[in-house]
């Protein structure tokens, strides 16, 4: 099946470090069937099969990620670490070898086959991160802020949560936290600017 154009130019704008990381994956994805069709969904690039995703990938600030749409296609020691099964993604190396992913993509293929639907049952639940002290002290401070925070669900918290406590630095982590204290000020959530109203 041809490429996708749009996906061309997704993975051209990418790190240096993304760039080899998700040419690789598409490469080894279109080495598995020629059934396997590109499309560009909710601006990440996917694989699709019959119609149906088959798996997709995205490239972020500091790290790649890749994932099986399917919920049973599985492997031993999966990370939840970032998006798809494959943990954070930096170099190709962090990649298993490529007979393990091309066995994945079998069983992929295998399950739209029969007919089986991905993702049937619910979610297992993550454990809830620790508020950082100072994310705390700012919401507590502003009292807009604290109702609006205390009424969210577990993943709107966990969302602004990762995003402080994943800055590198003092100086990004109070900048974080000053954005996020006026966005729930204003009921936003930390991917405000992709949800559906």
């Amino acid at each position: 099946m041809p490429t996708e154009p749009r996906i061309d130019a997704y993975i051209a704008r990418q790190a240096d470090f993304a760039r080899p990381i998700l040419l690789h994956i598409r490469a080894l994805m279109h080495a598995a069937s020629p059934d396997i069709g590109e499309a560009l969904k909710w601006s990440m690039p996917f694989f699709t099969y019959r119609d149906q995703n088959l798996a997709n990938m995205a490239a972020f600030k500091g790290h790649a990620a890749f994932g099986f749409w399917h919920d049973k296609v599985g492997r031993a020691g999966a990370s939840d670490d970032a998006m798809g099964q494959f943990g954070r993604l930096t170099a190709l190396s962090d990649l298993p070898p490529d007979d393990e992913i091309a066995a994945l993509i079998s069983q992929a293929i295998a399950l739209i086959d029969a007919g089986d639907r991905p993702r049937t049952g619910p979610k297992a639940p993550k454990s809830p991160l620790p508020v950082p002290p100072a994310f705390a002290t700012a919401l507590a401070a502003n009292p807009a802020a604290a109702t609006v925070w205390a009424a969210f669900p577990p993943g709107k918290i966990r969302d602004y949560c990762e995003w402080i406590i994943d800055a590198k630095t003092d100086a990004t982590r109070d900048k974080r936290i000053a954005q996020a204290v006026a966005w729930i000020a204003e009921g936003k959530g930390r991917n405000w600017k992709y949800e559906t109203r």
